[in-house]
């Protein structure tokens, strides 16, 4: 199928793009394109107008400096190429890679995955364990969103419509913060059909001090699971602490099923990433 009519923007600066979207409460904005254009081309989304941010400069790169500033319209691509990001918090890095296929990785970036809210992306959940934030700017000025703030249902978040991240801002993975992601993906999409990511803090005696364990592919949205966190924290990251977590992973999430898997299903595959993801974090 074809997308309906719309008006295309290339804007040369944020400012310009927060303009054409406070001038038009229907425009999209387009990152990568990998999520929109489908949905546009199936009229599932019709917007009027698409401001494409692939000219503003100033929106790609990493840099770290006492904490991690990662431009909204970098690649996975760039993120997984990044030796900096791989010193500096190695989850992240790790999950870039096993985003999509090539194709995705080179043309997707990390805001507009964030941005989007697809409840089956990988690196929003990866993004909600390390406990990030972004910042965002629109036409009331800018203000940063802390990651649990930020997603709010399917496709939702806490974004105003004329509103742009800019910066995506994640602290140091330092060495006590063991931390993996673990997905079952559609053989065909390469989207989570469940995916797990943890971030552990361990002391040096073994004990877990706290943990961030967030689940995605299955819910309405990127969805942390404070029964396995509060399972675990308190605990060894050992055998049994892992089996402790991960056998409580999926209760109190209202898991989502469809033709290709169900349920009940799914909150099996909750309990098993749960316990890999551990376990790899652990290793």
């Amino acid at each position: 199928m074809f997308p309906g009519q719309f008006e295309y923007h290339r804007p040369g600066s944020v400012q310009e793009a927060i303009a054409l979207l406070a001038a038009d409460p229907d425009a999209k904005l387009i990152a990568g394109g990998h999520s929109l254009l489908p949905a546009m081309k199936m009229r599932l989304a019709m917007p009027t107008s698409l401001v494409d941010l692939g000219r503003v400069p100033g929106l790609t790169g990493v840099r770290v400096n006492g904490n991690v500033v990662i431009g909204a319209m970098t690649t996975y691509r760039q993120l997984e190429s990044s030796d900096e990001l791989a010193a500096a918090v190695p989850l992240l890095h790790a999950a870039s890679a096993v985003v999509g296929d090539a194709q995705v990785r080179t043309r997707g970036t990390i805001g507009g995955s964030l941005a989007h809210s697809d409840p089956a992306a990988d690196l929003t959940a990866v993004f909600l364990v390390l406990n990030g934030s972004v910042k965002a700017v629109g036409s009331s000025g800018e203000r940063v969103i802390a990651a649990d703030d930020l997603f709010l249902d399917l496709l939702t978040t806490s974004l105003t419509v004329d509103e742009i991240i800019t910066e995506v801002h994640l602290p140091l993975q330092g060495d006590g913060l063991k931390g993996a992601y673990e997905k079952i993906e559609h053989p065909a999409s390469g989207y989570a059909v469940v995916g797990v990511a943890v971030a552990v803090e361990v002391g040096a005696d073994g004990t877990v001090s706290s943990a961030r364990i967030a689940v995605t592919g299955c819910t309405s949205k990127a969805t942390r699971s404070t029964a396995a966190e509060d399972a675990l924290t308190g605990k060894k990251l050992d055998a049994d602490g892992i089996a402790a977590a991960a056998a409580v992973a999926a209760q109190g999430l209202e898991i989502n099923g469809d033709h290709y898997a169900s349920a009940e299903y799914r909150a099996h595959l909750v309990t098993v990433a749960t316990r890999r993801a551990l376990e790899k974090a652990a290793a």
